[in-house]
């Protein structure tokens, strides 16, 4: 009879090692199953350095690229756009795009402004002075506007490139943003600038639409007739 409880705790404690065994193993394999997908993800790129690699590697070659003052070309393919004409102070700079430009909509971000006294912009100006002038009736108006424009931008000659191609699609919307403008804009200093912007943004929207990249970032006028 005194055999009997030794002979059942010997099951019991053989029953306890094998979960014991079990347990251990079973960690094992879920440590190892860790590992195993930490190094399948570093080196796919979905973590660590390699990401930045690989998108860099696929970053589209055909978008347009800042251009650092240091590798400004001493005349841009389209000539100068003046500032001569009334009203040219520049139409400020282009919002980001959704990202523009954002290219696309794109951000179409031209770096972090430059503190005074450090230079000015970073980045050089592309000036393009447009062919032909605009003429329009104004809103509500027996006047009408007669204006020449001239753009710039701080990428390289790709914007330009798309400008002219998109060149009727472009002086429809500036004509029918003229169509839109008050009589009051037009004949005040600030008016005239907020002309400018709502002309930038026109432009840009047109080159997003048909580029998938806006990028310019000033519209100046070359000529500037109410009548």
């Amino acid at each position: 009879m005194s055999d009997a409880p030794a002979a059942d705790a010997a099951p019991k404690k053989k029953g306890k090692m094998k979960m014991i065994v079990i347990g251990a193993v079973g960690v094992i394999v879920l440590l190892g199953g860790g590992v195993g997908a930490g190094l399948y993800a570093a080196g796919s790129g979905m973590v660590g350095g390699g990401g930045g690699e690989k998108a860099a590697a696929h970053e589209d070659p055909n978008k347009p690229k800042l251009v650092p003052k240091s590798e400004q070309k001493h005349a841009g393919e389209g000539g100068e756009g003046g500032e001569g004409g009334e009203g040219g102070h520049g139409g400020g700079e282009a919002k980001a795009e959704g990202g523009g430009e954002g290219e696309g909509g794109a951000s179409e971000s031209h770096g972090a402004p430059t503190p005074e006294g450090h230079g000015g912009e970073p980045y050089a100006s592309n000036y393009y002075a447009m062919e032909k002038e605009f003429t329009s009736n104004l809103q509500d108006s027996v006047h009408f506007i007669q204006i020449g424009l001239a753009v710039s931008t701080p990428y390289d000659d790709k914007v330009i490139s798309n400008l002219k191609t998109n060149d009727i699609a472009i002086r429809s919307a500036i004509l029918l943003t003229l169509g839109d403008t008050p009589e009051d804009q037009v004949f005040t200093g600030t008016g005239k600038a907020q002309l400018q912007k709502r002309l930038v943004a026109t432009i840009n929207q047109v080159l997003r639409e048909k580029e998938g990249f806006g990028g310019i970032s000033n519209v100046y006028f070359t000529t500037f007739v109410v009548q």
